[in-house]
């Protein structure tokens, strides 16, 4: 994300990856918390499509909401260099927001140029050969717009807000730094010491970021997920302009992009447009073989230590915590289940966990949370939280254990199950009244199940999810020798 506008970076919601802040979550915890790309919990609830039934309380009547009662009609053309376009026309208001996805993130780099996604995305505002250096922002500014990106692990999204009149503009600035990015080398230097200070201000100088990272390295040990996006120090250090520019070339091309544009557009007059400024724009002619070496789906396979408990030394007066567990990868079944699971949980105040150790008579948390985080290769569930002072971390952590034992028969019932899905309804509804909301809801789907309707699937199988399946995956996912309890405290050693 770029470093002037950190306090309005908006989260994407990718499948519980990056939630955007908050106008389309129903919950969020902390944004501080997760570091670079500021990911997972409780976007779930805006990410989460359901055709489930509205109301649930004693004496509410029950409506069925089928899928048919979601329609969006997107039209889409793919070009002859291998870019896909999506359109949404929305004449409601003379704007439009205008998205577009690099399907290329943190996973695909090696040790020497780890953060080569997240320190492209630096470059990418910093001009290219048309319009030169340092002039994008002003461009978007000066016609009352706002832009950002992000990068995770996945994925690297750029995005525009704008009033109509500048959708011509904006496809020509956007044309430009596909193919002609500048990455000037002084500002290529400036930028390098930025990106070093917002990691130390990441991890280094904030335990939440400390201990969010160090669960990332330890459930996905030896795995392409189990590096930093923003970068390990050393790398940010050395890396060279000449290999960002590789990077660059091998990766931001037409075939390894989706546009998604939407709002009061003309969706001929797009692809008529994107056409002439895109169209000559060649592929990467190597791009799957490059793919293809970067990692093989065994990469991702858990090979970590685990039921073990790792301590790491912070500033924290009082012990903060994750209790991670091994998930499943975007587009699984039991990724939807533990979806779920994690809501009841550890969504809310009267969530299963925060009646157990937060609102109880004697409180054992300053707060807690619970998240399921699928990735495109992996996945992990996990629950955070603070300790009060007076609470015995260690005495805590076999409480933990024990209660999340408990609650795969406790605290999956009927009405708590329905209580989530409608809060997922609810969600949904929320997000799609924005263009940037439409945008992100279809472009999501796109790249991550290669089909923008797949929310018309989703609906099905989350309202096929019962009861007894929950306690059942429960039961079989978490369990201490799927687990790394992780703390981080003043008073560990460092």
């Amino acid at each position: 994300m770029k470093q002037k506008k950190i306090t309005h970076r908006a989260w994407p919601y990718i499948h519980l990856a990056d939630c955007p802040k908050n106008e389309f979550c129903v919950y969020s915890i902390d944004k501080k918390f997760f570091g670079e790309v500021m990911i997972l919990v409780k976007c779930l609830s805006a990410f989460m499509i359901v055709s489930f039934f509205v109301g649930c309380q004693s004496g509410t009547k029950l409506v069925q909401k089928e899928a048919s009662d979601i329609a969006l009609d997107v039209k889409e053309k793919v070009y002859k260099n291998g870019l896909k376009v999506l359109v949404i026309e929305n004449p409601k208001l003379p704007i439009f927001s205008y998205y577009t996805y690099y399907l290329v993130g943190g996973k695909y780099e090696k040790p020497g140029i780890t953060g080569a996604s997240h320190y492209l995305e630096h470059m990418m505002f910093k001009g290219a050969k048309k319009y030169g250096l340092n002039i994008f922002d002003d461009i978007i500014e000066g016609n009352g717009g706002n832009n950002n990106a992000y990068t995770s692990n996945d994925l690297t999204v750029y995005y525009e807000n704008l009033p109509s009149h500048a959708l011509n503009l904006i496809i020509d600035v956007e044309a430009d730094r596909m193919q002609n990015l500048l990455l000037e080398k002084n500002a290529f230097e400036q930028e390098r010491k930025v990106i070093l200070e917002e990691r130390r201000m990441r991890y280094e100088n904030s335990d939440r970021g400390k201990i969010y990272l160090g669960m990332m390295q330890n459930m996905f040990e030896k795995t392409p997920y189990g590096t930093s996006v923003i970068g390990s120090i050393k790398d940010l250090k050395t890396v060279s302009r000449d290999q960002i520019f590789e990077y660059f070339k091998n990766y931001y091309a037409p075939n390894n992009a989706v546009i998604v544009i939407a709002g009061d557009v003309d969706a001929d007059d797009v692809f008529d447009e994107i056409d002439q400024k895109f169209g000559k724009i060649p592929p990467s002619e190597n791009l799957q073989e490059i793919k293809d070496k970067a990692f093989v789906e065994s990469d991702f396979e858990f090979q970590g230590k685990y039921n073990r408990w790792v301590k790491l030394n912070g500033s924290s007066p009082n012990p903060k915590f994750m209790l991670a567990y091994q998930g499943v990868k975007i587009g699984t079944n039991d990724g939807f289940v533990l979806d779920i699971l994690s809501s009841i949980l550890g969504t809310g105040e009267s969530s299963y966990l925060s009646k157990e150790f937060v609102l109880n008579h004697k409180p054992k948390l300053a707060g807690v949370y619970a998240a399921n985080y699928t990735l495109q290769e992996s996945g992990v569930f996990f629950i955070g939280g603070e300790l009060l002072g007076a609470t015995n971390l260690s005495t805590f952590k076999r409480d933990l254990y024990r209660t999340v034992k408990k609650s795969c028969d406790l605290s999956i019932t009927k009405r708590a199950v329905q209580k989530v899905k409608n809060q997922y309804l609810l969600g949904m509804v929320s997000g799609l009244d924005t263009n940037a909301g439409l945008a992100r809801f279809i472009g999501d789907r796109e790249v991550h199940y290669k089909d923008y309707n797949f929310y018309k699937k989703e609906m099905d199988i989350y309202d096929a999810i019962s009861v007894d399946e929950l306690k059942k995956k429960c039961v079989e996912y978490l369990k201490p020798e799927r687990s790394i309890f992780l703390s981080i405290w003043n008073k560990h050693a460092k």
